[in-house]
């Protein structure tokens, strides 16, 4: 069993993205389920329909998963769970107050030396912690060996679970056997392995670190999606990075024929945006032009080939909608070509249908009387809007069956 762990605080980024991604390709590997596991545990960060949005995009990307849970409604065995440690002297009832904790932080700060917690309140008799009306937290007792891991907090004075204690608890209850997560959240991986193990838990859980994406300003997926990215090409690019695929484009299907978790870089790398565009034009020119033309608005292949033609110069279906919006919109014209415009405008609304643009340019400047290069720089206003770009000629193609709606 695999599981997907994801805080509803807010938009779900590439790094939490690119785990998922990883975790559903190597339960199809392996032939496990996968589950997504909802950490809604802080009810004042926890965002209005975060858990659906994230939901939403794990469908979206095709990261299939068997069941979803959630933190909270969990608390009874967490809790539990607490009480068992306490039962077998594994846990203790901290009475340190915030004060307290933060005096001695700030001495050790001093001292240049590390925190640890001093297990002040480790060994209290029995009828002091009764006695005792202060607020509490619950510590689970530090290792007897070595160790980094001083008693820490696996129950907080409101009674809630820390974070690390539900997750270790969660994994055990869920018969969780790989745990693939960023770097950034391998910090709690020792903590939770001693807590299972001061359970009598003895499954060992494989952890896969995957590295932190570098940037200044990482994007949401969300954000991704909105530029005109598709979920196929930021899969790619996700998967492409400290990977070694057979191919530069691909599906998240075909990469789970050759992904080996165990070669995947454990060095940081910088999420690239020219990449990913470079590859989101890829998949683009890889629809079929029917296909195509659904993203920016149509279902007709004419339109498709002409969003193709566009790829050259720009890379998501975002700049695409915005060029065929443009091309379909009433055009601005300057005033000192209003009158070739205007012209030009009449001969092609009575002009004949012609296949080819040579055709077409030949009879419409005849017919308007006007100079090559008045008529070219016209002609281009009226059919894209703009000064300069694709020649006509390969744009003429696609929208000569449209130029009634085009030229008005």
């Amino acid at each position: 069993m695999l599981r997907f762990a994801s805080n509803p605080n807010g938009d779900i980024n590439i790094t939490d993205l690119r785990v998922a991604l990883f975790n559903h390709i190597t339960a199809k590997q392996k032939k496990e389920d996968l589950i997504v596991r909802i950490q809604d545990l802080d009810k004042e960060k926890n965002a209005d329909a975060k858990d659906k949005e994230i939901l939403e995009i794990l469908e979206l990307f095709g990261i299939e998963y068997s069941q979803v849970i959630y933190q909270s409604e969990g608390m009874r065995f967490h809790t539990a769970m607490a009480l068992q440690l306490i039962h077998d002297k594994e846990a203790f009832s901290c009475f340190c107050s915030d004060e307290w904790l933060d005096g001695k932080k700030k001495e050790a700060k001093a001292a240049k030396k590390p925190y640890k917690y001093d297990d002040a309140c480790a060994n209290l008799p029995a009828e002091l912690v009764i006695d005792n009306l202060s607020p509490f937290t619950i510590r689970i007792k530090k290792p007897t060996d070595a160790s980094d891991i001083d008693s820490f907090v696996i129950m907080n004075e409101d009674k809630t679970p820390s974070d690390c204690f539900a997750s270790a608890v969660d994994d055990m209850l869920n018969d969780i056997s790989i745990v693939i997560q960023s770097e950034e959240d391998m910090s709690n991986a020792s903590k939770q392995a001693h807590i299972r193990s001061a359970l009598k838990y003895e499954k060992t859980l494989d952890y896969v670190k995957l590295p932190i994406l570098l940037g200044n300003e990482l994007p949401s997926v969300k954000w991704l999606l909105e530029e005109g990215f598709l979920p196929d090409a930021i899969s790619n690019y996700l998967i492409s990075i400290g990977t070694k695929p057979p191919k530069k484009i691909f599906t998240l299907e075909e990469s789970i024929e050759w992904f080996d978790l165990s070669q995947a870089s454990s060095s940081s790398a910088c999420f690239d945006m020219n990449a990913l565009r470079d590859i989101n034009k890829k998949h683009l020119l890889q629809l079929d032009n029917k296909e195509l033309s659904r993203y920016v608005g149509f279902a007709d292949e004419e339109i498709g080939g002409l969003a193709k033609v566009y790829l050259k110069e720009i890379n998501t279906i975002k700049e695409l909608k915005q060029i065929i919006a443009t091309i379909f919109a009433a055009k601005e014209i300057p005033q000192k070509l209003k009158d070739q415009s205007a012209l030009l405008l009449s001969t092609i609304k009575s002009a004949p249908y012609f296949e080819q643009y040579d055709d077409f340019k030949n009879y419409t400047m005849k017919e308007s009387g006007l100079k090559e290069q008045d008529f070219l720089e016209v002609l281009r206003l009226l059919f894209t809007g703009t000064n300069d770009g694709i020649s006509l000629e390969e744009i003429y193609q696609y929208i000569k069956n449209y130029i009634g709606e085009i030229v008005k």
